[in-house]
């Protein structure tokens, strides 16, 4: 049996820089995913996101950058750790983002568990990040994603 990976992809009708940019950079990645990050993605970086509204954090070792074109990342390193890469495609004016995300632990059935949850997951991030990128709408999908897992007292 081949290992699952989990892969959503999305068209941003922005520009390959504007949208690398917005996943690079934690201050742009907070306005459509996490909370906070710790430091922009570059290449040989440890950084920390988290969500506050779910109490939660990961760490990511930051594996390779190339500008404009690919992310690749280990996340939850100190946990249950995966390889998770991003890939920019310019269309035209527009950019074709892919996220995939592999090497999951556990069982088959676990394994598969969990790429069916991160393909969803990734799904609205791709998702948040094209309607804050075309329209500068904050989303809310991943705040409300989980509501009942929700810090009390939290509020967006």
């Amino acid at each position: 049996m081949t290992a699952p990976v989990a892969s959503a992809g999305m068209l941003i009708r922005r520009a390959v820089p504007d949208v690398f940019e917005a996943f690079v950079d934690p201050a742009l990645t907070s306005r459509f995913w996490f909370t906070s990050g710790s430091g922009r993605l570059e290449a040989g970086a440890r950084v920390r996101w988290t969500w506050a509204m779910y109490g939660v954090g990961t760490d990511v070792i930051v594996k390779a950058v190339e500008p404009n074109r690919r992310i690749l990342i280990d996340w939850d390193v100190d946990s249950d750790p995966t390889e998770v890469e991003w890939r920019f495609d310019a269309r035209g004016e527009q950019t074709w983002v892919t996220v995939e995300n592999r090497g999951f632990s556990g069982s088959p059935d676990e394994q598969a568990g969990k790429a069916l949850d991160s393909t969803g997951g990734f799904a609205l991030v791709l998702a948040g990040a094209k309607i804050w990128l075309e329209h500068g709408i904050d989303p809310g999908f991943v705040v409300d994603r989980h509501p009942q897992a929700r810090v009390e007292g939290w509020t967006p």
